[in-house]
């Protein structure tokens, strides 16, 4: 009697939606996935071909239709935000679970959206004002509690296009420069108490899986690692903890990096990532904060599977 085989289930599939597999997050999510026997694949959003079909949409990547994908984890640069949004939006039709949704990812995006949400949910946050042009800069300046203010450039990412001004003449300066460029500005409360240093919390499903302290070099005001700013590892308490997780939840994120201000009232939601580097934080702290990503995808997948079996 011939005997009875059983066919073994391939291992799940985790396509991490990226740019370069060479950058340090994309590759640390391949390393954590690939040691907890998962297969990975990064996916090139800007190489992908989207096929719309009555019913049956489908991603080609290098000719091939990208199949059995068990979970999706965007990586996707301010730079490729349409594009990737396409990709994920795409994804999310054919059935597959991603680790950040669409609608997330968009509304983390545009700086605006994201504090109006914010600020509809009662989350605490800087005084700020959307400039578009025209109007009286002092009343802009007293809505933000007056000088000195903060000026940011609504698509500005990792302390690009994020200035102080000290007075009014500043304020105008800046303004009108930005706007005959054809810029949205975003006026935005000065927080004395906290210049030259925040609090980055990294954001998994419903906890902080890790965060630090940012701290700006000598003479400048911006905390970002990029702009030269130092971490150390910081041990959230809980009403730090809790804001960052609600910041994420309004804004539709499983997945985010929420920078806070360290105000004498308390946390103050400043900015929140869709795609947050984590390299200044895993050195920082010596977290897996990788596989705490990795580990929230497979359980995501894992439950997409039970309900569709």
């Amino acid at each position: 009697m011939a005997r009875k085989t059983t066919r073994k289930s391939p291992r799940p599939l985790l396509a991490v939606l990226s740019r370069k597999k060479r950058l340090y997050s994309t590759r640390r999510l391949v390393e954590s996935a690939r040691a907890r026997g998962m297969r990975t694949r990064v996916v090139d959003v800007l190489a992908c071909n989207l096929v719309l079909e009555q019913g049956r949409p489908r991603v080609f990547l290098a000719g091939e239709e990208l199949r059995d994908v068990a979970v999706a984890v965007p990586r996707i640069g301010a730079s490729v935000t349409a594009a990737g949004l396409a990709v994920v939006r795409q994804l999310e039709a054919e059935g597959v679970p991603v680790v950040n949704c669409a609608a997330g990812i968009a509304n983390s995006r545009d700086k605006l959206r994201a504090l109006q949400l914010l600020a509809a949910a009662g989350v605490d946050m800087p005084r700020t004002v959307l400039a578009r042009g025209g109007g009286d800069i002092k009343e802009l300046v007293a809505h933000v509690g007056g000088l000195p203010a903060i000026l940011k450039l609504i698509q500005g990412t990792q302390g690009v296009g994020v200035m102080i001004a000290h007075s009014e003449a500043e304020v105008e300066s800046i303004l009108s420069t930005l706007w005959d460029l054809g810029q949205e500005i975003l006026l935005q409360e000065f927080i004395a108490e906290s210049r030259g240093r925040d609090v980055r919390a990294l954001v998994v499903g419903d906890r902080v899986v890790g965060a630090m302290r940012r701290e700006a070099r000598s003479g400048d005001f911006r905390s970002n690692l990029h702009r030269g700013g130092e971490g150390s590892a910081l041990e959230l308490s809980a009403g730090y903890a809790q804001a960052a997780v609600r910041a994420a939840r309004v804004l539709g994120l499983d997945v985010a990096g929420v920078d806070l201000l360290e105000a004498e009232k308390g946390p103050k939601v400043m900015e929140v990532n869709s795609s947050p580097g984590f390299e200044g934080l895993e050195r920082a702290t010596g977290l897996d904060i990788a596989g705490a990503i990795v580990d929230h995808a497979a359980r995501l997948a894992a439950r997409v599977a039970r309900a569709g079996g």
